[in-house]
């Protein structure tokens, strides 16, 4: 059942009546994509959290671009036994488009696998022996080295490959791990603790490896494992019909990301591997980008695990989308409710079916409601600098010249890197144009970058937005302290035991 309000009438009834008050907080959430569909809530593994793409500014590799996928959201360090391995039924994918038509010409695809050995220590007495397994991950130390996994039970590899044209019916060619000419790499066991694993950050280094991509002139780099958060949010608030100062300090506000990790599929490819004809009205490269996870369409569970091996599920079929990320917020502040599964579902050649969401976004005016006097919405439809900041690009800076309109980040890779300490957390907002919404960095500070968007930053008549000046914030900041200067860049994940 569809239900329409007009502002007048929201606003009288916003705090009476709970049915509205639950679809605000899952509205105006600004999570970068933490849970953010209904149906992603039941396969965390699979749930798309940040998708940053830049041109890297660790020196010595600004030829190259780097994409962090991130995956799983929301882990708490000492989340054992199992802790936070990926999906190996999934497949999780980066795609590029590097011809503005808004389908994916190259796609790199991360396949998982399980590597199992059943530990076990013989219990009993000289009369009654048996071997038991044990029930822990692992049974004694780990690391630094890559192959140090004999007290481990259970472990993940992965295979890279790299698919030119369509995502499930093109050219398909294995990245070899340049380290022992195969296909396969391994991820590090999450942070389990410095009694299990006593220098994490050179164990995971260990696991960053250089890869060769079939067809590419240069040396790729990859690493698939835990790192810390680097999204800055306070959630708490955000969800609570934002409560908070929307013009207040940026630094006034608790980060609640700040003790959690997340998986990282991090890939660095040289710049000329990537890009294609998409180009500005001044000549120079573009690409798009967006990450997707898959599942098998069809899953059954085993009523006999153990009985016969196979698992507690069965999984077959062809893979069907389930999580989607490209530009931030979109999903959490653009897309209705209803069609939030839609949106992780679709693809940004059929983006067109969501438009109204940007030309008539609802964010704005929720703002308003919200925030009587100190919010108000632009009175600017369609939202033409909206299509703009999703759809299309900037001109002249990472807008492609004939450029089909669709959800996905766009880098403009010949714009030189701005070095990790002088980089402004407002990107192009603030005159740098290395930042968002030229890509993504990890420093750039997207939720108050798109709050002050929607709210008119890019319509120039105060008339017509009277806040476009306005510095509005969710008072939380990303902390350098917790980056890094090179790849990965994400920080080494918190332990779970810190003593």
């Amino acid at each position: 059942m569809d239900r329409f309000y007009t502002r007048s009438v929201l606003a009288k009834s916003l705090l009476a009546t709970a049915v509205i008050g639950a679809s605000l907080g899952s509205a105006i959430s600004f999570a970068s994509s933490h849970r953010e569909a209904p149906f992603i809530t039941e396969v965390p593994k699979v749930d798309g959290t940040d998708f940053y793409m830049f041109r890297s500014y660790e020196p010595g590799r600004e030829d190259t671009v780097t994409m962090i996928a991130n995956y799983l959201p929301l882990q708490d360090a000492y989340g054992g036994p199992n802790y936070f391995d990926l999906d190996g039924n999934a497949i999780y994918e980066i795609h590029i488009d590097n011809s503005g038509n808004a389908e994916e010409d190259i796609t790199f695809r991360f396949k998982m696998t399980d590597v199992k050995q059943d530990l076990q220590l013989e219990i009993g007495d000289a009369g009654s022996i048996e071997k038991v397994s044990v029930p822990l991950k692992n049974i004694g130390p780990i690391g630094p080295l890559a192959g140090d996994t004999e007290a481990v039970q259970v472990r993940q590899t992965y295979e890279l490959t790299v698919i030119r044209g369509d995502r499930r019916t093109g050219t398909a060619e294995s990245v070899m791990n340049a380290f022992n000419q195969t296909a396969t790499f391994n991820k590090p066991l999450d942070n389990i603790g410095n009694k299990s694993i006593n220098d994490y950050a050179a164990y995971a280094d260990d696991h960053i490896y250089s890869a060769i991509i079939p067809g590419c002139i240069g040396d790729a780099r990859v690493f698939v494992g835990q790192r810390q958060e680097a999204f800055a949010v306070n959630l708490g608030e955000i969800f609570d019909l934002v409560n908070t100062n929307p013009l207040g300090p940026r630094n006034a506000e608790t980060n609640d990301l700040a003790d959690k990790n997340v998986t990282s599929l991090a890939l660095e490819v040289p710049t000329s591997c990537l890009t294609g004809t998409a180009e500005t009205s001044n000549g120079q490269k573009v690409i798009g980008g967006w990450t997707t996870a898959s599942l098998r369409q069809a899953r059954v569970l085993n009523p006999q695990p153990m009985a016969n091996g196979k698992g507690a599920s069965i999984q077959g079929g062809a893979y069907t989308q389930v999580s989607r990320l490209g530009m931030p917020l979109v999903n959490e502040v653009v897309i209705g409710l209803k069609d939030k599964d839609a949106f992780n579902s679709s693809e940004p050649k059929d983006d067109g079916q969501f438009v109204t969401y940007v030309t008539h976004p609802a964010l704005p005016e929720l703002l308003e409601i919200l925030f009587p006097g100190a919010a108000v919405a632009p009175n600017l439809f369609p939202r033409t600098d909206l299509v703009t900041a999703f759809l299309t690009g900037v001109p002249t800076l990472n807008r492609a010249e004939g450029v089909k309109g669709s959800e996905m980040l766009r880098l403009n890779p010949e714009v030189d890197a701005t070095p990790s300490g002088l980089q402004n957390d407002l990107g192009v907002l603030e005159g740098d144009i290395a930042g968002f919404p030229n890509g993504r960095r990890p420093i750039d500070d997207v939720v108050d970058v798109s709050l002050r968007v929607a709210m008119g930053a890019l319509i120039e008549d105060q008339n017509v937005a009277p806040n476009n000046q306005a510095e509005f914030t969710d008072g939380v900041r990303v902390d350098p302290a917790n980056l890094q200067a090179s790849f990965p860049y994400l920080n080494t994940p918190l332990p779970g035991s810190p003593n």
